[in-house]
């Protein structure tokens, strides 16, 4: 190669990295938390056994707590040259009701998340958050309760109402600053007597953030798609260990009617295990890791606990 295609092709290169540099920086100023530091926010996470129905008059009072570290940013599925740091705290306030209705079981539910969330190292200038996320309405309706074959399925609405922290001077809010709506089926069987398998599939639909960055753009989302497996083993009836692993496709951002072409595509992994260390009180932890990310942050450690109590 001449010495003038040398630097030619020095510079194509330059150009490449600066322009992927660009884009991941773009990318984790829109999904830096608008798009998902909050659980649930960005897609219905589930834990293994959410889609077990109990008896009518059940009360559930829930607490969780999450620790995520993300170091990496990606664009097109290319890791961007930057120093990257995102950390967040974020606990959710839970409470479920089992009812009957007609010849089914519904649990009418909300979420309140809350927490903060800090951008480090070199994407540090995307600055932090503190505060509350937005509140979620959900209701599963079971379709199928049979729990002598440990057999459920369940269809849950959710509802995003936009009542969290949200500034468009901040590229990192607790709240998305619109509605959403997802809709999720979830399935539960037994396997063997002792391991049992859980499906899960959902689909969110977006509105619009009419006041989306400094300039109060017009943020819009395309339907984004998730789909979640578990196993778990119960060693007794009281301790389990479990496995899960999640995808995501769709979502892609549109701002001001131009399309970012930032589909996250992530695929990721939980480990785990619960233990009532009473016949009404549970404790469970999970660790996970993104597996890939097509766009945005990736997740290098998570760490979910929830306490769950009966009455």
């Amino acid at each position: 190669m001449t010495r003038s295609g040398t630097a030619r092709f020095g510079s194509l290169r330059n150009a490449r990295k600066k322009h992927a540099l660009a884009k991941g920086l773009a990318l984790a100023s829109l999904l830096g938390l608008t798009a998902g530091i909050v659980p649930g926010a960005l897609a219905v996470d589930v834990d293994a056994g959410d889609y077990t129905a109990l008896p009518e008059g059940t009360n559930l009072a829930l607490v969780y707590y999450q620790h995520a570290e993300r170091n990496e940013v990606y664009a097109d599925g290319h890791k961007v040259p930057v120093d990257a740091g995102l950390n967040s705290d974020v606990g959710i306030l839970r409470g479920v009701h089992f009812m009957k209705l007609g010849d089914y079981i519904v649990d009418p539910q909300f979420l309140l998340p809350f927490g903060n969330v800090r951008a480090t190292d070199d994407t540090k200038g995307l600055g932090h958050d503190s505060g509350t996320g937005d509140l979620i309405l959900a209701a599963t309706v079971w379709l199928l309760n049979d729990p002598a074959k440990r057999q459920y399925f369940g269809i849950t609405p959710f509802l995003y109402l936009p009542t969290g922290s949200y500034d468009n001077d901040r590229a990192v809010n607790l709240g998305d600053n619109r509605w959403k709506f997802a809709l999720q089926a979830g399935y539960i069987t037994g396997l063997t007597e002792k391991l049992t398998l859980d499906l899960v599939g959902d689909v969110t639909f977006f509105g619009e953030n009419d006041d989306f960055g400094p300039a109060g753009a017009s943020l819009k989302q395309q339907e984004l798609f998730q789909g979640q497996a578990f196993l778990r083993y119960n060693f007794t009836n009281r301790f389990d260990v479990r496995a899960g692993v999640s995808k995501l496709w769709g979502g892609e951002n549109e701002v001001n009617g131009f399309d970012l072409d930032d589909r996250p595509d992530t695929s990721k992994f939980t480990v785990g295990a619960s233990w009532f260390v009473t016949p009404s009180t549970q404790l469970l932890v999970n660790y996970g890791q993104d597996m890939s990310v097509e766009n945005g942050f990736k997740e290098d450690d998570r760490i979910n606990l929830r306490l769950l109590q009966v009455f």
